[in-house]
């Protein structure tokens, strides 16, 4: 009798087109849905046209793309209820006021963009009213799409520029003038148009709707049911999948949480059955699902941020990106068999589990889109237009096969949930932005490299614990790109200074901005995986920090090793990744407490240095590493080697006895 499959058919999430679609008085007696759904498509069909027809002028373009996300910010972040699907209160009318006061601001400012732009540095009093007006709608949607931290984080810097005069320490300074202050973050393409928002506008939002439209031709059910085809049967399989699932998911969809839930509902509770406990299943869904924001070819969206602060192309940090993020999966890879075989664990039988060639026939073609993307950055196409052949490709790619095929309801749809999922990070970086044009008009990016520095006494390893420290406490409030620019205007430039290599500094603060997504006591992507195994939160959260271990590692192993992120010579690249994946071997080893069997304290202690030695730049480091390990592994060959010969002889002799007994 055949056993039920493990498929994994995702239940698609319903979009606000489809939920007006089934309303039977029809789409126009509910007119704030409405509004919601054409502002979203319209938003994502304007980003696929600049896209294809080129960039628009700068602040044209920049002001569209925040004037839209704003109107679509105040709607779907009402005040006074809890979701914009509760019953409308006495606040929506002030929700209507900012949506028009946003309208009128943007019409404003391209009304004769030519005069507005003439104005900079001469700005007209109405130029200081809508300036002003527009720093307090961003603060308010700060508020509402990113919290309360970075709100006030923004405001901080916003006092400390204009009333520096009256503070301290490195905040001491000459105060700018309001008409200074308006005219850097409004008037020009800095302070809430600079570098963030141009990267979320001009390629971030693109991959966004790439990843939307792909799981809504199905590509999660392909990745995970592949995933589970490939290791579901091995030790420890459905964890495997999980890592290997989630790594494939995250990497597109870009946000560790929306992946737990995604996939973790599936995989957490087959982890479960065959034996893991349940903060562990959790853990390993929190940990895979975090690491994708790290893994190319997409990375999270702050990955484009880097590049246009380096001045490199993004395929150069795609690149840079790519050992580590194998590295850091790998770990989590071993941990979850060593776990398997500690506690003897059952596997799934083959029966159960999807069939390779089918799933490949199924929804390979949807994998294409991916390798469209890596191919066309490659051949030296520029990010917006790699991503937007990418949707092209997915859009035909996905009418290909029935089980993929995509309706109109659903392209649409698509592009809603692109826009909606895009308008918190857009809020972020143009809040990060408020943040960059303080630091600059008021200097105090300087001073803070400057005390950096000072209070490192030139001892790097003390500048990265400071830099360690600055972004796990803003990760706790804010998001990873938001975290990211902070310290790239503020710690950064100070790593830089002491010698650390560019994209190794860059990379460091990127890390450590995302693994609060993994470490209490504000551990998001933990949090939902332990509300998916029914575990305990904190629990969770302390067994996803042992798991993820790599990520508090790795950024300090690529700061001294940069070969790992492909700087230096081929013999230092090779080094650095060989080492890398045999330190993290060690590493896991030394917090699992196994290896073919258990082990005791002091050999993984031993373990422990051996990791420190494989991670350290140099040939003889590496040696010394593995002399370290050659005993054990010599003990452990020679006792295998010892076992499989007895039982070859016992199964020699045995042939033989029923061999003779046939004769008889």
């Amino acid at each position: 009798m055949n056993e039920k499959k493990l498929e994994y058919n995702e239940v698609k999430k319903e979009s606000i087109l489809e939920w007006l679609l089934r309303q039977k008085k029809g789409i126009f007696h509910f007119p704030l849905e409405l509004a919601i759904c054409l502002l979203s498509v319209t938003l994502s069909i304007y980003h696929l046209y600049v896209a294809y027809a080129g960039s628009l002028e700068a602040h044209a373009f920049r002001s569209t793309h925040l004037a839209f996300v704003l109107v679509l910010c105040f709607l779907l972040n009402p005040l006074g209820r809890k979701k914009w699907t509760d019953p409308k209160n006495a606040w929506f009318s002030l929700d209507l006021l900012l949506v028009g006061l946003t309208i009128a601001i943007q019409v404003y400012t391209l009304w004769d963009l030519d005069a507005f732009i003439f104005r900079r540095g001469d700005l007209t009093q109405m130029d200081i009213y809508a300036g002003t007006a527009m720093i307090i709608l961003l603060m308010e949607a700060t508020r509402r799409a990113v919290g309360w931290a970075m709100m006030f984080i923004a405001l901080f810097f916003l006092a400390q520029t204009a009333f520096s005069d009256k503070l301290f320490w490195i905040f001491y300074g000459p105060p700018s003038s309001w008409f200074t202050m308006v005219d850097y973050l409004f008037m020009r393409e800095n302070g809430m148009y600079s570098i963030p928002i141009m990267v979320m506008a001009t390629y971030i939002f693109l991959f966004i709707l790439f990843g939307a439209i792909l799981v809504r031709s199905g590509a999660g059910r392909f990745f995970i049911n592949v995933a589970l085809a490939l290791t579901g049967s091995k030790v420890g399989g459905p964890a495997k999948a999980s890592v290997l699932s989630s790594c494939l998911m995250a990497s597109v969809s870009g946000s560790a949480v929306a992946n737990v839930v995604t996939t973790g509902s599936f995989t957490i509770p087959l982890m479960k059955r065959i034996g893991y406990r349940p903060y562990f299943a959790g853990a390993v869904e929190a940990c895979a699902s975090s690491g994708g924001q790290i893994m190319p070819p997409v990375m999270g969206a702050a990955a484009f941020v880097i590049a246009e602060f380096l001045n490199v192309p993004y395929l150069k940090v795609a690149l840079a990106g790519l050992f580590p993020a194998l590295i850091y999966f790998f770990s989590i890879f071993v941990m979850v068999h060593f776990e398997a075989r500690k506690r003897n664990l059952a596997t799934v039988s083959k029966a159960e589990l999807p069939n390779l060639k089918y799933e490949i026939k199924r929804g390979g073609h949807l994998f294409l889109a991916i390798i469209v993307i890596v191919v066309l950055m490659m051949v030296g196409y520029t990010p917006m237009l790699a991503a937007f052949w990418a949707i092209m490709s997915i859009l035909i790619l996905s009418s290909l096969r029935k089980e993929t095929r995509m309706t109109p309801t659903d392209m649409l749809s698509a592009f809603e949930e692109g826009a909606r999922l895009a308008v918190s990070v857009s809020v972020a970086c143009a809040a990060a932005g408020i943040i960059i044009g303080c630091v600059f008009v008021s200097g105090i990016g300087l001073k803070f490299t400057n005390v950096i520095v000072s209070l490192a006494g030139g001892n790097l390893w003390i500048a990265l614990f400071l830099t360690m420290g600055s972004s796990m406490i803003l990760g706790m409030g804010l998001t990873t790109t938001a975290v990211y620019i902070t310290l790239a205007a503020l710690v950064i430039p100070a790593l830089i200074k002491m010698g650390v290599v560019p994209i190794a500094a860059h990379l460091f603060a990127f890390y450590f901005g995302l693994v609060s997504a993994i470490t209490p006591p504000v551990a998001l992507a933990s949090f939902a995986a332990a509300g998916i195994a029914g575990s305990n939160p904190m629990q969770t959260g302390w067994c996803s920090l042992r798991l993820g271990i790599a990520k508090y590692m790795l950024p300090f192993v690529f700061v001294f090793a940069p070969g790992l992120l492909f700087v230096g010579t081929w013999d230092q690249i090779i080094m650095a990744i060989v080492g890398g994946f045999a330190g993290i071997y060690a590493l896991t080893a030394t917090t699992e407490g196994w290896i073919i069997a258990k082990i005791d304290w002091p050999l993984r202690i031993l373990l422990a240095l051996c990791a420190f030695l494989f991670f350290t730049p140099g040939l003889n480091m590496s040696i010394s590493g593995l002399a370290i390990q050659l005993p054990y592994w010599l003990t452990h060959l020679l006792a295998w080697s010892i076992l499989g010969i007895v039982y070859f002889i016992h199964k020699s002799k045995h042939r033989n006895i029923l061999i003779e007994e046939a004769r008889i």
